[in-house]
């Protein structure tokens, strides 16, 4: 990979290969993605270094606490997608969206305003052998009649999108979407209002969080 500016599709995908490389997450392991590991260029990058490759903050690079209790639980309990049209917000990686797809979900649309992390959801389906749709866009307050389950994965880390985020689902649910959340604690989870559904340990590294294991809950917001 050559150090040049990664603007074109093309650009993204091959900036993620070149980066990362194929690893199984902890608590997912038949879940093969392309993420940041210790042997890969992207896990010691500095700020300038993803300035200069025009590469925002690479959340997608890393197989987050939250997205991994939601992945195992939808593998674990295929019933919850099984048929149904599933959309997985904020999908970071896809990890989410590709278990649903392995899960037995009709129909899969990933959704990120990061193209960096649309690209990875796409290599990341690839090399699953599944089918999942990718969209960027913020659907954030918008209706969405023809989605039946939406899954989200640790996204209570700002005030403002967590706030944002939940409003929009507590609509969804009323409008008959069954929205489930994975959440190790974050600072902006709110303390009531939801229903617990699993807790799953998962191992992580004190390079990402404070801690080596993160007691992670699934919620459904009710």
């Amino acid at each position: 990979m050559t150090d040049t500016p990664t603007r074109t599709a093309a650009d993204r995908i091959a900036f993620i290969r070149a980066h990362t490389a194929l690893a199984a997450p902890p608590l997912v392991p038949e879940v093969p993605m392309y993420l940041a590991t210790e042997i890969t260029p992207l896990w010691q990058a500095t700020e300038a270094w993803l300035e200069h490759h025009q590469v925002p903050p690479p959340f997608w690079a890393f197989a987050w606490a939250g997205g991994q209790a939601l992945a195992r639980h939808v593998l674990d309990n295929p019933g919850l997608v099984v048929g149904k049209r599933v959309l997985d917000f904020a999908t970071g990686s896809g990890l989410v969206a590709i278990a649903a797809a392995k899960a037995g979900a009709a129909h899969v649309v990933a959704v990120e305003i990061d193209p960096f992390a649309t690209a990875a959801t796409e290599l990341n389906a690839g090399a699953n052998g599944v089918a999942v749709e990718t969209r960027l866009a913020d659907l954030v307050g918008q209706p969405l009649p023809d989605v039946e389950v939406l899954l989200a994965g640790d996204i209570c880390y700002e005030r403002p999108f967590a706030e944002r985020a939940l409003a929009w689902f507590r609509d969804l649910t009323r409008a008959g979407t069954l929205v489930l959340m994975g959440d190790p604690g974050r600072t902006y989870l709110p303390r009531t209002g939801l229903e617990p559904l699993a807790t799953y340990t998962v191992p992580t590294t004190r390079e990402l969080e404070d801690r080596e294991q993160r007691e992670t809950t699934v919620w459904r917001v009710p």
